[in-house]
């Protein structure tokens, strides 16, 4: 019992850190209509910047915050220089966006090379907690959970409460009705693609003090974002975070239980919800 315990946090955690960057995904992808694959990439730069920071500093909340705005300035750049000039064009977007991740890919490994790093987290985070029933367990993976759910809370009253995310929403729906009521269209998508990218160098800083980050990571995480923002619905912020939850529970229980077959058991739970709701569990029909 102690195990499922902590399998089962641990597929919580997990799906915290899914979370945080399927929301950014969500935002460009979901909301957006722009694919960008390199979506991941950002999510190692901030990984990366947020430990040289950390390391140089001394400070985890300096390197939480230069992760963040690296790879939100590195996304508002894509977005404005590149996938913004073949709006509507998503084979185009996709070409594109792959070709500069791979360069990203390329240029992470020259700088940072193929070592694995682990940003030390605050003495405050650092430490082990009693629970029922699971035991001792780490307060460091119980932050990252309440870490997501207020991220989560602030992206929900963003597109719902605030100016900003009404004009989001009505500029998917319908772009040049937007334009005519005077609204300055230019400037809510690329705030948009920096807040995508931001919070893709967030999740990445959080990984790499949960765990450790090295090359090849953020393929990872964009295949498995993809798997959440598909499964829970594009656009959708609630849609996101049940496709985590479910995608972090299959993973962390397939390894315990199915080690062989878990990847198996992720893409499974995409099929499966796709055959029954084309559109995701919490997606619109078109």
């Amino acid at each position: 019992m102690q195990q499922v315990a902590i399998v089962l946090l641990n597929a919580l955690t997990l799906a915290a850190l899914y979370f945080v960057v399927a929301s950014g995904l969500t935002l460009i992808f979901g909301l957006m209509r722009i694919v960008n694959m390199a979506h991941g990439s950002l999510f190692l730069l901030g990984g990366y910047v947020g430990f040289s920071i950390s390391d140089s500093s001394g400070s985890w909340v300096l390197g939480l915050l230069g992760g963040a705005i690296a790879a939100g300035a590195v996304g508002l750049a894509l977005y404005q220089l590149l996938l913004a000039r073949f709006q509507n064009q998503m084979l185009r977007q996709t070409l594109v966006s792959i070709g500069c991740a791979i360069v990203m890919a390329d240029l992470m490994l020259a700088f940072w090379g193929a070592e694995t790093y682990q940003i030390e987290p605050p003495a405050l985070l650092d430490r082990v907690v009693r629970l029922p029933v699971a035991g001792g367990y780490s307060t460091l993976r119980l932050y990252v959970l309440a870490f997501a759910v207020i991220v989560g809370g602030l992206l929900w009253l963003l597109l719902n409460r605030t100016r900003l995310g009404m004009m989001i929403r009505a500029g998917v729906d319908d772009l040049q009705t937007l334009r005519a009521l005077g609204v300055r269209v230019r400037l809510v998508f690329p705030v948009t693609a920096f807040l995508a990218g931001a919070l893709a160098g967030l999740a990445g800083v959080v990984f790499g003090t949960a765990l450790s980050i090295s090359p090849g990571e953020g393929m990872h995480f964009l295949l498995t974002s993809l798997v959440v923002v598909i499964a829970g619905g594009m656009g959708s912020i609630p849609g996101a975070a049940l496709g985590a939850i479910l995608v972090g529970l299959a993973e962390q229980f397939g390894v315990f239980y199915l080690p062989t077959y878990s990847v198996m058991l992720t893409f499974g739970l995409m099929a499966a919800v796709l055959a029954f709701r084309p559109e995701g569990l919490f997606g619109v029909k078109a």
